[in-house]
């Protein structure tokens, strides 16, 4: 039956004309934007996980930013200690010429002087975007190290930010000093002494993760005739007088082992300075405490070592890592050979401080080199979810272009129909 009210063939041509068109549209949106899933109407799913990874990548890219102020900050540091390291092998090589008498101390002094200023020029230089991990003097033990921002970690919980920790080491030459407080003899530490035993373990415990607590060595030695050794020689004032002979001020984030350390270095100081024989009493660092040793004391001579603290001081200097430096002096017998035993211990600071560094530098590097894969392989898992394949686009654009064009002439066919209504009326 025919109809000129209702054109069947006419509203199934423009249905098929409206679908097509839609799909041409979708199709040409596609290939402008190069996107399957331009947003939540395309894929609500795909397009919510893409976007979570998309805000991963804006993350990862200013932990890359971090990593590299990181890295190049500990270069600096690492840098600066090596050509530390460098300056003081040469002074060792001018305090080694110091130990022959027939030689101008006076201008090797000199020489010295002049190193120790250049070693202070360069640790003061260290410093990258005014921060230098050459330098630690304070007392809150969160300024002890530097954080580096490493990774975003994402879990069920949430996101949560890891980052790489930077101790700070000290090559400064500040000397280390303290007023007043109260002198505790072998408070919180064991007193063991040296007799027949011939060898001792102090431990060492750590009161607080504060810098600006005072350690101090104390000693006590015996011997009725003085003929093995000069008791006076190895005896400290248990007072806080006493306690400056040998002592060792902490910094923030020392262990037990960094105060070891320290009173170990301190006793060796001492025993240079006042040409006390290591024979008759040698301290030396084991972990977290202190080795007494002794070649010759025997049940009639001894010798009480200690480990002591000074509480509530008046006022507090904390002292730099290479603070022995100022101390140097060559002009003199004495100062030569204590000289040679401080230079020692200096050198090794400064290694282990280059090599803290180095090994901190490296790590950061590894990490900076793992984010930039890790943005790469997320952007690459990002265009997988939503960009389109173009070379299907393409092909389906032709082919409902070609849609397009036969469903316009079905139309068009289909409106013609209705004339042939009027010949049944000529």
């Amino acid at each position: 039956m025919s109809s000129i009210l209702t054109n069947t063939g006419a509203m199934v041509a423009l249905q098929s004309l409206k679908a097509i068109n839609a799909d041409l549209a979708r199709t040409q949106s596609l290939i402008s934007t190069g996107k399957s899933v331009g947003s939540a109407k395309d894929n609500a799913a795909i397009w919510a996980i893409s976007k979570v990874m998309e805000a991963d990548v804006q993350g990862f890219k200013g932990i890359a930013d971090s990593l590299s102020l990181g890295e190049s900050t500990v270069a600096v540091a690492r840098k600066a200690a090596e050509t530390v390291t460098d300056l003081l092998k040469q002074m060792k090589e001018k305090i080694v010429a110091a130990q022959e008498e027939n030689v101008d101390r006076e201008k090797i002094q000199t020489d010295i002087r002049a190193l120790s200023d250049q070693i202070g020029s360069v640790v003061g230089a260290a410093q990258f975007n005014g921060l230098n991990l050459l330098s630690n003097h304070d007392v809150d033990p969160e300024s002890g190290s530097v954080s580096v921002l490493a990774s975003l970690d994402r879990g069920v919980g949430g996101v949560t930010a890891s980052s790489i920790t930077v101790t700070k080491a000290d090559l400064t030459t500040q000397a280390a000093d303290f007023t007043g407080g109260t002198y505790a003899a072998g408070t919180g530490t064991s007193i063991a002494t040296l007799n027949a035993t011939h060898s001792v373990n102090l431990a060492i415990v750590r009161t607080s993760a504060l810098g600006g607590e005072v350690y101090s060595l104390g000693m006590t030695g015996t011997d009725a005739d003085s003929s093995t050794f000069t008791p006076a020689d190895y005896t400290t004032a248990a007072t806080t007088a006493g306690a400056k002979e040998i002592f060792y001020v902490t910094r923030a984030g020392d262990t037990a082992a960094d105060i070891a350390r320290g009173l170990a270095d301190a006793y060796a100081a001492h025993a240079a300075d006042n040409g006390l024989d290591t024979n008759v009493l040698n301290v030396t660092a084991n972990g977290n405490g202190l080795v007494a040793t002794s070649g010759v004391t025997d049940g009639n001579d001894t010798i009480a070592v200690r480990v002591d603290r000074v509480t509530a001081p008046t006022s507090v200097t904390i002292g730099g890592g290479l603070e022995a430096l100022a101390k140097v002096d060559v002009t003199t017998d004495k100062g030569a050979a204590a000289a040679l035993s401080s230079i020692e211990f200096m050198i090794q600071t400064a290694v282990n401080s280059a090599a803290s560094f180095g090994s901190v530098e490296g790590r950061i590097a590894t990490q900076s080199d793992f984010v930039s894969s890790l943005i790469d392989s997320l952007k690459s898992g990002i265009g997988t979810l939503v960009d389109a394949n173009m070379e299907e686009a393409s092909a389906r654009l032709q082919a409902l272009q070609v849609q397009q064009q036969l469903g316009v002439q079905s139309l068009s066919i289909a409106n013609q129909a209705p004339q042939s209504i009027l010949s049944l009326f000529r």
